[in-house]
Formats: structure tokens, C-alpha cells, sequence
């Protein structure tokens, strides 16, 4: 029996998340009655007068634990201080402490209701995330619409997972006619920032030839960018276009190199590909017993007919011994892989 590979990745990554940072300190523009160099003293006095920039001055103190024991109890305290007053940032931040259970019970709810007032003052996190909330449904109906209009206000501030997620919502027709050329562009402008899954669908983008000419050279380039960050699907694809020469030189080696990085992230088309080399000798010195452990920790993945099949022409031409010997093997890249996730 012949053992086919695997083919590219041309799946649309949809990855939507919150952003983990709060505005710090040097965001927020100070008032003539605070100073930078002003003790903890004074910014509490003045907190205690109402003062609104030092209330969220020392939310955040609160929260980072700068000068203060860490405490988001009392962070959450001077931030709906300064919040109530119009501090846009302490509206964001307290937000996000709802939003993430931080100091107070997560509640989905009033995390929009305080990321709706950051927004509408501009702050482009907070757009962003009023994106992710209409998009998810959380704290709000589920609104692809509504998501797609925060999104693009925070994109044009330069937000890049903003970007990337408005290049899915286009790619996908989801709240706006579907439209890959502009697609494109969204994912472009995150890519250019450095969004490994917005360079991961550029480079599926240009393979493809959607929104724009397909160019595998271009593709190559994209997802080399993604790969070195980490992508593990760009990683695999990358592997399969050394493997079939497709906007490179065919080179097995280098094809097993991006294999091996990708399976050792759990991706198992790549696990199952390594192993098919393994198995022809191609970029690897062949090796039966690689090649019925990788492809055993590929199957283990997935309900693939063609895969268990291609471990029994595998197994077929090995001994008890080496198959004893792959088992074991595939046992202990399973647990290294398990650990690690």
C-alpha cells in the first residue's frame, strides 16, 4: 500500500480574544495638583478630595501593588471612583476587573456597561473588547453587527487583534457581506504588526489566491512569519510546500524541520506527515519505528480511516521488537506532548 501525505492547512484561524494589559501609569495625564514624584500621601489626600485622576492614579497603585500591598479589592474601589467622575481609563480598567472576576464577582454585564462608557470616549481597547462581547454574546446578545462596527473603531486606532478579527469577520461574511479583498487588507495591517494569526491567514490568503493573485512565494513569506512565532499550523504548512516544492526549491529536509516543530505542538496532520517520512526515508534516514510512533500519535488524534490504515502497512514490514520498541516511543512523545499543553 502506498502512504499518501497530508495536504496544507486552508482553514481561516478564528481566534477571538481579550486583551490581558490594564492602562498603566504613564497613560494617564496628570493634573496640575499631581505630580509624578508626589508621595503615596499625597495622591491619597487628594484622591480623598475627589480629585478624579488621582483616584485612578491609585487604582492603579492598587492593582499593579506600586508603593501599596497589591490589592484589587481596593483597586476596584478608587477605579469606580475615578470611573463615575468620566476617567475614561478607569471605566476601561474597571471593565476588565469585571470582566475578569479581578476584585469583585465576574459579572459579563456590567463589564460591557463600563467598556460601553470607555468606548465612547475613544478608548480603543475598550472598543475592541465590545467587539469581542458582541461577537462571543457575552454580557450582551450575540450581535456580529454591533461587533463588527467596535471592531472597526478600534482597527482604525491601530488595534491589532481589532484588525485581525475584522479580516475573519470579512473572510467569513459574519455581520458584514463577505468580502476577501478587504479581508486582505485587515489582515495585512495586523500582520504588519506582528499578529502570527493574521500573518498565518495572509499566507493562506495568498496560497489560495483569495482577495488576492495567487502566489505561494508570498504565501511562503507569510507563513515563515507566522512560524517563527510559533504557529503551529503555519509551521506544518510550511512543511508541506518544502515537501512539494510549491514556492521553494523542494527541499525534504527542510519540510521535516517545520513537520517535527509543528507535531511537537500537537499538530497531528503534521505528526502524521513526519512519520510518512520517516517511513520513505525522505529528509530522514527511514526509520519504521519514527514512523509507526509519529503516525500512532497522529491517530490517537483523530478519526482518520487513511491514517490507521497507513499505521498497519507501516507495521507490516516490522518486527515484534520494533513494534514493541515504536510503542513505547509513541507513549513518551504522547506524555511529553500532553505535559506541555
Amino acid at each position: 500500500m502506498h502512504i499518501i501525505r497530508s495536504t496544507c492547512f486552508s482553514l481561516r484561524m478564528k481566534i477571538l480574544f481579550l486583551p490581558i494589559f490594564s492602562f498603566l501609569l504613564l497613560n494617564l495625564l496628570l493634573s496640575p495638583n499631581i505630580h509624578a514624584e508626589d508621595s503615596l500621601e499625597d495622591v491619597k489626600k487628594s484622591a480623598e478630595q475627589g480629585d478624579a485622576e488621582a483616584q485612578f492614579r491609585l487604582g492603579v497603585m492598587y492593582e499593579n501593588g506600586e508603593g501599596v500591598p497589591e490589592n484589587d479589592r481596593t483597586a476596584v474601589q478608587w477605579y469606580l471612583k475615578a470611573a463615575e467622575q468620566g476617567i475614561a481609563e478607569a471605566q476601561y480598567n474597571l471593565g476588565l476587573m469585571y470582566d475578569n472576576g479581578e476584585g469583585v464577582p465576574e459579572n459579563d454585564r456590567t463589564a460591557v456597561q463600563w467598556y460601553l462608557k470607555a468606548a465612547e470616549q475613544g478608548i480603543a481597547p475598550a472598543q475592541y473588547n465590545l467587539g469581542v462581547m458582541y461577537a462571543n454574546g457575552e454580557g450582551v446578545p450575540e450581535n456580529d453587527r454591533t461587533a463588527v462596527q467596535w471592531y472597526l473603531k478600534a482597527a482604525e486606532q491601530g488595534i491589532a487583534p481589532a484588525q485581525y478579527n475584522l479580516g475573519v469577520m470579512y473572510a467569513n461574511g459574519e455581520g458584514v457581506p463577505e468580502n476577501d479583498r478587504t479581508a486582505v487588507q485587515w489582515y495585512l495591517k495586523a500582520a504588519e504588526q506582528g499578529a502570527a494569526s493574521a500573518q498565518f491567514n495572509l499566507g493562506n490568503m495568498y496560497s489560495n489566491g483569495e482577495g488576492v493573485a495567487e502566489n505561494d512565494r508570498t504565501a511562503i513569506q507569510w507563513y515563515l512569519k507566522a512560524a517563527e512565532q510559533g504557529n503551529a499550523e503555519a509551521q506544518y504548512n510550511l512543511g508541506v510546500m518544502y515537501a512539494n516544492g510549491e514556492g521553494v526549491p523542494e527541499n525534504d529536509r527542510t519540510a521535516v524541520q517545520w513537520y517535527l516543530k509543528a507535531a511537537e505542538q500537537g499538530a497531528a496532520s503534521a505528526q502524521y506527515n513526519l512519520g510518512v517520512m520517516f517511513y520513505y526515508g525522505e529528509g530522514v534516514p527511514k526509520d519504521n519505528v519514527q514512523a509507526y510512533a509519529w503516525i500512532s500519535i497522529a491517530v490517537a488524534q483523530g478519526n482518520n480511516d487513511s491514517w490507521k490504515n497507513a499505521k498497519e502497512t507501516v507495521a507490516d514490514s516490522m518486527t515484534r521488537d520494533e513494534i514493541a520498541k515504536a510503542q513505547k516511543l509513541s507513549d513518551d512523545l504522547w506524555k511529553a506532548f500532553v505535559s506541555t499543553r
